[in-house]
C-alpha cells in the first residue's frame, strides 16, 4: 500500500499542445491537480518531468505555477528513469513508491514505470491521472503495467491510502480536494 514516507510523486510531461490533445483532458487534469495537492498537503516531495521543452514548450498551467517549488527536469529519453537527472533526484530522495501521473499513458508513463519496478522501486500508476490521445492505447499500456508489477489504483484510491486515517490532522483539507 502507497506510504507517505516512502512515495514520490513524479510528474510526467503535461506540457504544450500534447496535453490540450488529451483524450478526457478534464478528468485527467482535475485529477493531477488533486494528486499535486495532496503531495503538498501531505509534503510529499515532488519530481517533475518536461519531453523536449525546447520543442514541446514547458509544463502547461496550473500546473507550472503548483509546481513552483518542484524540479522540472527537461528529458529527451521517453522514460523519466533514462536521464541521470531525474535518477540523481530520485535516489537523493531516499524513498521506494513512485506514484506516476501525467502523459502519455503508453510511451513515457509506461517506460518510466517498467525502468523503476526494474530498479525495485513500487509503482503506483494513478489510472484516472494519466492520459493518452488514443483510449485503447491508454488501456494496453495500464494492463501491461499491471501486468509487469505496478498497482493500477484510481485517485481517491490514493489519496485515502496515503493519508491513512481520518483522524489525521490533514483530513479535512483532503476531503476539499475530493468534493
Amino acid at each position: 500500500m502507497l506510504k507517505r514516507d516512502d512515495a514520490v510523486l513524479v510528474f510526467i510531461d503535461v506540457q504544450g499542445k500534447l496535453h490540450g490533445i488529451m483524450n478526457d483532458k478534464e478528468i485527467l487534469d482535475g485529477n493531477l491537480e488533486r494528486m499535486v495537492r495532496c503531495a503538498q498537503l501531505l509534503e510529499i516531495p515532488v519530481i517533475g518531468t518536461e519531453q523536449i521543452p525546447e520543442k514541446l514548450g514547458t509544463t502547461n498551467e496550473p500546473f507550472l505555477s503548483m509546481l513552483a517549488n518542484a524540479p522540472m527536469l527537461p528529458k529527451t529519453a521517453f522514460s523519466c528513469w533514462g536521464e541521470s537527472a531525474f535518477r540523481d533526484a530520485f535516489k537523493s530522495l531516499d524513498k521506494n513508491q513512485a506514484i506516476l501521473i501525467g502523459i502519455e499513458t503508453h510511451v513515457c508513463v509506461y517506460q518510466t514505470a517498467l525502468d523503476l519496478l526494474e530498479e525495485g522501486v513500487e509503482v503506483f500508476v494513478i489510472a484516472d491521472a494519466v492520459a493518452s490521445r488514443i483510449p485503447e492505447s491508454k488501456q494496453l499500456a495500464i494492463q501491461a503495467m499491471r501486468d509487469a508489477g505496478a498497482e493500477i489504483i484510481p485517485t481517491e484510491t490514493a489519496l485515502f491510502a496515503l493519508l491513512c486515517d481520518a483522524a489525521d490532522p490533514c483530513f479535512k483539507d483532503l476531503l476539499k480536494l475530493i468534493k
